[in-house]
C-alpha cells in the first residue's frame, strides 16, 4: 500500500499540465491554476483519497505519456548514424543496461516524435518537407547535447533556390528552413528554442535570432522563436549536408524538422488581404445596428459608439482600417503598420484588446475605408448612430473650445497712472487684462526730456535712470510747470525721516 502511493506520487510529479488537469477533472477538483499548485493539488489528492480508481486513472495518464513498447527501451545510437534515423531503432540487446530514472521510477528512452505538428505561419509557405519532425535524443547526463541530423536536397529542390528571387541582399525569397518545437503530439506546436541553441551546418554556424531587450524593470529578455534559415550554409547539389544542434538537456523533450518554404514580406500579406478579406460597408452597417440595437432588459440604451480615425499602433491617422472578426469592439488599426510590426517581431495580438489576432481572422473595414476618404484629416472621431449612419466629433469639440473662450473672465482695467493731488505717483505697477503685473514702465508728469504722455494722462519714463539723475535733470531743465503745480498743490506728507510717504522708490 505504501509503496503504490509512494509510486503514484511519483507519478503525479513528472505530468504535464494538460494531464494534471484531466487528473483533477476526472476527481471532481478544479483544474484552475499554475503548474506548481496543480501539482500540490494532485499530490493532496493522492494522499487523502487514495483509491483503486485513483490509482488506475494516475497510471493510465503516466502509460499515455510513457508508453511501455520496444521503441522505448534504452539504446543507445551507432556513431555516424544520424538522429534523424537512430531514434527509429533499437537494440533489444541492451536491454539489460542500467535504466534511466525519473522522481524514482524507470525512465524508458524518448521515442521519436510521432505526429508532431508545427503551426503554419502567415510568412512562410511550406513547399516541401526535407525532415519531419524528430526528436532530440540526448545520449549521455550531460546538460549540452549534440544531435546531428542529415538530409539531402534534389536538382529541382536546388534549382528552386538558386532561381529564386532577392527579398534584400542575401536573403532569397526560397529558403530552407530549421524548426524547433515541444515534442508534444497533442494539437499544434509553435516554434520553441531549447536553452543553450547553436546550430551548425556543414561546420559553420548559423545565426539563430538573439534576445528582445526589455524595457520593464525586472523582467527577462525574451527570444524570438521563429524558423532559423539555413540557406546560406548549404550545398545546393546533391551532396548530403550535416546540422549540428547543441541544446540544453533540462527535462524538456525538443523536436527538429527542415522545411523548404517560401518567404513572404509585409507587402505580400497586405495584396492577399485586399483582395481576399475586405468586409463590406453594408456588412458593417448590419453589425453596428447589431451592436446599438435597443436591449429590453437592458438598464442602458446605447445611442451612438465613438469610433477613433487614430491608429493605435503608431498614433497616426488610420491609412487601412483593419481588426479581428473575432474582437467585439469597431475600433480598427493600421493594416499595414500591424503587419510590418509582425514581419519585425511575430506577436498577432490585437493592439486594441490584446487578444490574439491571426492573420486568417484579418479583416479590412469597408465602411471605415469609406469614411476615411470622405473626412478631412483635422476630423480624429467619428461616432457611429443607431441607423448605421455616422457622424463627426469635430463639432463639438469647436463647441467646446468657443464656450471655453466665452466663460474666461475679463479683468478690467485699471489706470493707476494718474498724479494724485501732491504731484506724486503712486506705487509703480499697472494692470492688464490678464491681471497680471505690467512691465517696467511707471506713469509720471512733469518729468524733463521724458517720453510722449501715455494714455490716461501719465508719462511713461525709463525707471534705469536713478533719483539723483532725475533731480539734476528737473534743476536744469527748470521746468515751470513743475513748479506750478507744485505751488498750487499742498506739501507732501514727510515721515520720521524725512521722505515721502506717498512716494515708492524703485531700483
Amino acid at each position: 500500500m505504501a509503496a503504490e502511493l509512494v509510486e503514484a506520487m511519483n507519478m503525479v510529479k513528472s505530468f504535464r499540465v494538460s494531464d494534471l488537469q484531466t487528473l483533477l477533472a476526472s476527481m471532481g477538483r478544479s483544474k484552475s491554476g499554475l503548474k506548481q499548485d496543480l501539482v500540490g493539488r494532485a499530490l493532496r489528492l493522492v494522499q487523502t483519497e487514495y483509491s483503486p480508481e485513483l490509482l488506475k486513472n494516475v497510471r493510465q495518464l503516466y502509460e499515455s505519456r510513457f508508453p511501455k513498447s520496444a521503441a522505448w527501451l534504452p539504446a543507445r545510437r551507432p556513431e555516424g548514424v544520424p538522429v534523424a534515423y537512430s531514434s527509429l531503432s533499437s537494440s533489444p540487446s541492451l536491454t539489460s543496461q542500467a535504466p534511466d530514472y525519473l522522481n524514482g521510477i524507470s525512465k524508458p528512452l524518448h521515442a521519436p516524435a510521432a505526429e508532431v505538428r508545427l503551426v503554419p505561419l502567415p510568412f512562410y509557405q511550406t513547399l516541401e518537407t526535407l525532415l519531419p519532425p524528430t526528436e532530440l535524443v540526448a545520449h549521455n547526463s550531460e546538460k549540452l547535447q549534440d544531435s546531428q541530423c542529415i538530409f539531402e536536397l534534389t536538382p529541382s529542390q536546388a534549382d528552386q533556390i538558386r532561381n529564386a528571387s532577392e527579398l534584400r541582399p542575401g536573403i532569397r525569397s526560397v529558403q530552407v528552413v530549421l524548426r524547433i518545437c515541444y515534442s508534444d503530439p497533442l494539437g499544434v506546436q509553435e516554434d520553441q528554442y531549447p536553452p543553450n541553441i547553436a546550430v551548425k551546418v556543414n561546420q559553420s554556424y548559423c545565426h539563430v535570432p538573439g534576445y528582445y531587450p526589455s524595457n520593464k524593470p525586472g523582467v527577462e529578455p525574451r527570444r524570438p522563436c521563429r524558423p532559423i534559415n539555413i540557406t546560406p550554409w548549404l550545398h545546393l547539389s546533391t551532396v548530403p549536408n550535416r546540422a549540428t544542434i547543441t541544446w540544453g538537456n533540462f527535462g524538456k523533450r525538443y523536436s527538429v524538422a527542415v522545411y523548404l518554404v517560401r518567404v513572404f514580406t509585409a507587402a505580400d500579406l497586405f495584396n492577399r488581404l485586399k483582395l481576399c478579406s475586405v468586409e463590406s460597408a453594408e456588412r458593417c452597417r448590419e453589425r453596428i445596428q447589431d451592436k446599438l440595437r435597443f436591449d429590453p432588459e437592458s438598464e442602458i440604451a446605447t445611442t451612438g459608439l465613438r469610433v477613433s480615425l487614430i491608429c493605435p499602433l503608431v498614433k497616426m491617422r488610420l491609412g487601412v482600417p483593419c481588426r479581428v472578426l473575432t474582437c467585439a469592439h469597431l475600433q480598427c488599426f493600421d493594416a499595414v503598420f500591424f503587419l510590418q510590426m509582425n514581419e519585425k517581431k511575430p506577436t498577432w495580438t490585437c493592439p486594441v484588446c490584446d487578444k490574439p489576432a491571426p492573420f486568417e481572422l484579418l479583416t479590412i473595414d469597408g465602411l471605415l475605408s469609406e469614411i476615411l476618404k470622405e473626412t478631412s484629416e483635422d476630423i480624429e472621431e467619428i461616432e457611429y448612430l443607431t441607423d448605421g449612419s455616422w457622424r463627426p466629433i469635430r463639432d463639438e469639440k469647436e463647441k467646446d473650445r468657443e464656450r471655453e473662450r466665452s466663460n474666461t473672465p475679463e479683468y478690467p482695467v485699471v489706470d493707476i497712472c494718474i498724479p494724485e493731488a501732491n504731484g506724486h505717483s503712486p506705487a509703480h505697477s499697472s494692470t492688464s487684462l490678464s491681471g497680471r503685473s505690467g512691465s517696467g514702465s511707471v506713469g509720471t508728469s512733469g518729468v524733463p526730456g521724458g517720453p510722449a504722455g501715455a494714455p490716461g494722462g501719465g508719462v511713461v519714463v525709463d525707471l534705469t535712470l536713478d533719483s539723483s539723475s532725475e533731480e539734476e535733470g528737473g534743476g536744469a531743465g527748470g521746468d515751470s510747470d513743475d513748479t506750478e503745480d507744485s505751488a498750487d498743490s499742498p506739501a507732501p506728507k514727510r515721515g520720521r525721516y524725512n521722505y515721502d510717504k506717498d512716494l515708492v522708490t524703485a531700483y
